[in-house]
């Protein structure tokens, strides 16, 4: 392919608001293009990467013995509101009602759609197992759409389905979509690290995340100096085993803070550590009114309060029922008087004289012991964890790194089947639901996480795998028959080995050419020049490395050949 015949956009300087080194490159090498917030097109290149990645990711499930379909982006709304995911996805999702007034879902992920397949189809034992996936685009309206195809509202992805007929058929099938992501991402050129997951909306019984580090990701996990990893969902510490100090005061005084709801803003106002302050948080666990109090330099962790409770749903109370619960507005909960259970965080038994919510609007509390002032129905684990806590296999401390998701393992059950009506019949005309598996892998994250992990200051470092040519030839000099000569002589002779060219035959100075190859990163370089060609040699050069070797004209294709062949090995 010629440069001067495809569209590649190369910029010296990313747009401003441009801050993962992903989203400064993608646009910089003419990756993509930005339609509107957390939308983009993808150019030529950029496209490229995207079908060398579905690619590979095709290869290995099908190689899993998934079985490859198409579902529809359009959901009819019902079928989410018999899960009951319409309501949690909230305003995430995008709905709207067509013509005759049937509402419906541009669908986020399939579990709905694909369960419904599996209730027409696998009606038998003998039909089962199964896997089905598909490579789809996906919505959801994204609140803050940042660093470039990291965060999007529109977004490719890959995602399976096992069906079964028991746990250990489940177990079997979870092992090898696990197996077929761990050779994706390797093939990909990936460093990543699996850890234990919440499963969240999805629901099921265990879950595992596929990340890759990154500063720009939206994730973090929690690691221990022995190899404890966990998402921070679900991380846990040991118990801190905090002894409450004697308070220095008598009882709580309550103190004005008109229009003052936040830990911030009475931390600033009232010069207050926010460690010194709690926060109290109203919840509906299965619909009754619980409080759970942190420390108010901490955030609740919703799992394990799910989990300290011993409560099937948890959701954060509505104004409304917060007015209810405390008798005062969203902004003024503390734990002292309240009527409801009240869960504390193990480092609230550490703490003495704290401020907290007076259940009173536009009023607080000082001097807020526990045990004197108010009783606790458990004390446990629920916030996040943060750097320094102790890991609870007592390595040491926990750390926290940066990561973006890019795969995602669930273990579901029987959560969608037995609510859409998937059920078989087994060996002794029994009827039973299907159990399921769900795999997910973001296709735009694998571009993005692989440009994080490869580039230096000049641009891209592609690995060679999901580059989008395996060879940039440059010329020095378009403009003479000898080069050009020369040029279309290599050219014709990798394209003819089934090497993937990209020939820069701008008419462009060799300063522009030479920061563009290295901006767009395809692995190997070869320059043609007329000062070569008087020694009858051109150079090769590696983009990784930086390395550059002078080879004969007659085996410049041989020596790129065995370069790429050495890639390989």
């Amino acid at each position: 392919m010629r440069w001067s015949e495809t569209l590649i956009p190369t910029l010296r300087n990313p747009p401003k608001d441009a801050e993962a080194a992903s989203h400064k490159l993608a646009l910089r090498a003419g990756l993509i293009r930005q339609l509107s917030s957390g939308v983009y097109t993808y150019l030529p290149l950029g496209f490229r990467v995207l079908a060398k990645v579905i690619g590979i990711v095709r290869e290995e499930m099908n190689r899993a013995g998934a079985q490859e379909v198409l579902m529809p982006a359009l959901h009819p709304a019902e079928l989410w509101k018999r899960t009951g995911r319409y309501e949690t996805l909230g305003q995430d999702k995008l709905a709207f009602k067509n013509r005759a007034g049937h509402e419906f879902v541009l669908g986020p992920t399939h579990e709905e759609v694909v369960t419904e397949i599996a209730a027409a189809y696998f009606k038998s034992f003998r039909d089962l197992p199964r896997t089905l996936y598909q490579i789809q685009t996906k919505f959801r309206d994204e609140a803050r759409p940042r660093f470039g195809v990291i965060r999007t509202k529109e977004f490719i992805m890959k995602d399976a389905y096992s069906f079964d007929t028991s746990d250990a058929g489940l177990d079997l099938n979870y092992r090898k979509m696990s197996e077929a992501y761990h050779r994706i991402f390797t093939r990909c050129g990936l460093s990543f690290r699996v850890v234990e997951a919440d499963s969240g909306m999805m629901g099921g019984k265990m879950s595992q995340e596929f990340m890759a580090e990154c500063p720009y990701g939206e994730d973090h996990v929690a690691i221990s100096p022995a190899g404890y990893i966990a998402s921070v969902e679900i991380a846990v510490r040991a118990d801190p085993c905090l002894k409450t100090p004697a308070p220095q005061s008598q009882k709580p005084e309550v103190f004005e803070t008109p229009h003052l709801r936040t830990i911030e803003e009475i931390s600033h106002r009232f010069k207050i550590p926010a460690a010194q302050l709690v926060k109290t948080l109203i919840y509906m666990a299965d619909e009754k009114p619980v409080a759970a109090v942190v420390p108010g330099d901490s955030e609740v962790n919703e799992p394990k309060l799910r989990r300290l409770i011993g409560a099937t749903a948890l959701r954060l109370a509505a104004a409304a029922e917060i007015q209810a619960a405390t008798g005062a507005p969203v902004g003024f909960a503390g734990p002292v008087g309240l009527a409801i259970p009240i869960y504390c965080d193990w480092d609230i038994q550490g703490m003495a004289d704290f401020a907290a919510g007076a259940n009173v609007k536009d009023q607080h509390m000082k001097y807020v012991n526990l045990g004197r002032d108010f009783k606790a129905a458990a004390i446990g684990d629920i916030r996040f964890v943060k750097p320094g806590d102790k890991a609870r296999d007592g390595s040491g401390e926990l750390r926290l790194v940066t990561t973006m998701e890019i795969g995602h393992v669930f273990k579901l059950g029987t959560r969608y089947t037995a609510q859409l009506d998937a059920f078989y019949l087994d060996e002794k005309g029994e009827r039973n639901a299907i159990i399921m598996g769900c795999y997910g892998i973001g296709v735009n994250r694998i571009l993005a996480a692989a440009i994080e992990e490869h580039h230096d200051d000049k641009g891209i470092l592609w690995p060679e795998a999901i580059a989008p040519f395996q060879v940039e030839l440059i010329t020095v000099n378009e403009a003479s028959e000898e080069v050009r000569a020369a040029a279309h002589k290599i050219h014709a002779e990798l394209t003819s080995r089934g090497i993937e060219v990209l020939y820069d035959d701008r008419d462009e100075r060799p300063g522009v050419k030479f920061n563009d190859a290295d901006l767009i990163g395809i692995p190997l370089q070869i320059t043609v020049g007329e000062r070569g060609l008087k020694e009858g040699l051109v150079e090769i050069k590696q983009r990784k490395d930086g390395q550059v070797r002078k080879a004969a004209l007659a085996e410049a294709v041989s020596a790129a050949a065995g370069l790429l062949a050495a890639k390989h090995s």
